[in-house]
């Protein structure tokens, strides 16, 4: 019997972190520039990309399509659909690799248990819970993909497994590419039935580039990066062709 799960909007929490009211400690630092924190730092995307590797193809059977339009590119903006509680932790790294991805999150995350100390040292990039620090993490965004990381985006915000589907997101997801020079590039996460597993496959198509327009204001261009990229995720989610989870509307 297949899972089924009941919500009220698109902005519901389908599953909940241990510390869902975790917040940020006072003087929260987004950029390190210690030589030890960057050398641990190193030491842990090595380890990282070595378990990615090993759960995404052996536990999740991930296939990555069109990764060529990645080649050599450096410092872009990377929208994914939220569909998978650790393999949307992981795949950034085969996605991106050999780049070391920077993922915007929700701060939530770190209040798990041991593995939330060690996901800004993986490459974590925290929202803000006060307008206060906004700016730090502003910045933070603008050093990471100016240095050319990878900016990892999850507009959809809230984790909604196998989920077939697109969620509308809203235009301030398109905040920052629209502030930058730099290239937005898609990765559309779908699900296909195995004919050996009881859990489907999955395939994850990558688009793109799609880049800001000189001429239009930031909210122009926010308004022609948000319609492009949900476009395209609809598009490819249509490739799904078996709903592990169900999805209902409350009434």
């Amino acid at each position: 019997m297949k899972k089924i799960y009941y919500y009220n909007n698109y902005t519901d929490d389908i599953i909940e972190s241990q510390k869902q009211d975790y917040q940020l400690k006072e003087n929260y630092k987004w950029i390190h520039t210690n030589i030890f924190y960057k050398i641990f730092a190193y030491i842990l995307h090595l380890l990282i990309i070595a378990f990615a590797f090993l759960y995404a193809k052996l536990w999740l059977h991930v296939k990555i399509k069109n990764k060529k339009i990645l080649k050599g590119e450096k410092g872009y903006f990377l929208y994914a659909n939220h569909t998978q509680m650790l393999g949307d932790v992981f795949n950034p790294f085969l996605i991106c690799f050999p780049k070391h991805p920077y993922i915007i999150c929700s701060s939530s995350n770190l209040g798990i248990p041991i593995l939330g100390k060690i996901l800004p040292m993986g490459g974590a990039l925290p929202i803000p819970d006060n307008i206060h620090d906004m700016l730090k993490f502003k910045d933070a965004i603008h050093y990471y993909v100016n240095k050319g990381n990878p900016i990892i985006i999850y507009p959809e915000a809230h984790l909604w497994p196998y989920a077939t589907f697109i969620r509308d997101f809203p235009l301030t997801s398109f905040h920052y590419p629209a502030l930058e020079d730099k290239k937005v590039f898609v990765a559309t996460t779908t699900y296909v039935k195995s004919k050996i597993f009881k859990k489907p496959k999955i395939i994850i198509y990558l688009d793109g580039p799609f880049l800001k327009d000189n001429n239009l204001t930031r909210k122009e261009n926010m308004q022609i990066l948000h319609d492009k990229v949900l476009e395209t995720m609809q598009i490819r989610s249509k490739l799904s062709n078996y709903n592990y989870v169900t999805y209902k509307k409350k009434d």
